[in-house]
């Protein structure tokens, strides 16, 4: 009689997004991307984060969002400690305002690697000089929208970052993302911030099997992929205060942001 291979054994990785409480400040590192986002988003963001950088022209976005908010010059309060990339994109206005408030400010003409891969190798750099077991949680404001081919690198960077990195988290003012490599994942959802829709997306794989607890359409055992089922405009159940999704191939997870006050 032929033998039954034995079914894979996964460890359960546990999620919640503690970085969108600003009164919950731990080992974050918040990467701002050249693309447009609120004030609510920034602040919370920021005082949840104990390193700030900006990639080029993400830091333009941040001094004129500041220059004039609510009629109140407010940049001081969120100066970056690093503003990196290859600065083809980053203002000579900006860039002197920010070189007199003493930021670092580098440039990284290397074409090989783009703003964000730079910044978050002066990140690794930083972790291994301090010499931290633990690594900061990277969040990323933006990548997740604008130009097709900027948002596919966003996606294809944190797959290969899966492999080095345990938490790099995607947020825009509409939704955060991030990849569940293969194996369980315990989500813990705030509904307050969170929802109703979320998505379950097989980038980067031919396919994979899902099996999940916790949404209005759960999946068991179900195959998905681009060449069949893909479970977008899923929901989150308000009575639910988890999510679990068993995934056999690294899977992207993204849900809804409500509008932050």
């Amino acid at each position: 009689m032929a033998s039954v291979a034995p079914s894979a054994v996964y460890s359960v990785t546990p999620w919640e997004i503690s970085f969108l409480d600003p009164l919950r400040q731990s080992r974050n590192a918040l990467i701002i991307l050249n693309q447009p986002f609120s004030f609510p988003l920034l602040r919370r963001l920021w005082y949840s984060s104990a390193w700030h950088a900006c990639a080029d022209g993400g830091a333009n976005r941040l001094h004129d969002l500041l220059k004039d908010h609510d009629g109140k010059d407010i940049r001081h309060l969120y100066t970056p400690d690093l503003i990196k990339g290859d600065l083809d994109s980053l203002r000579v206005d900006v860039q002197l305002y920010y070189a007199s408030r003493g930021v670092r400010i580098v440039r990284d003409e290397d074409q090989y690697a783009t703003d964000l891969m730079k910044c978050i190798a002066s990140l690794v750099d930083d972790e291994k000089a301090e010499r931290h077991v633990e690594q900061h949680t990277i969040v990323i404001l933006g990548g997740l929208s604008g130009r097709l081919d900027q948002t596919v690198h966003t996606l294809s960077l944190l797959h290969k970052l899966r492999r080095s990195r345990q938490r790099v988290f995607v947020i825009t003012d509409d939704s955060v993302a991030w990849l569940l490599d293969a194996g369980e994942h315990r989500i813990a959802v705030d509904h307050t911030a969170f929802g109703p829709t979320c998505g379950l997306l097989p980038l980067g794989v031919d396919s994979t099997v899902l099996t999940t607890t916790g949404l209005k359409w759960n999946l068991t055992d179900q195959i998905s992929s681009f060449d069949g089922l893909i479970s977008t405009s899923n929901h989150l159940l308000p009575e639910e205060p988890v999510v679990t999704v068993k995934t056999t191939k690294p899977l992207w997870w993204t849900m809804e942001l409500r509008p932050l006050a």
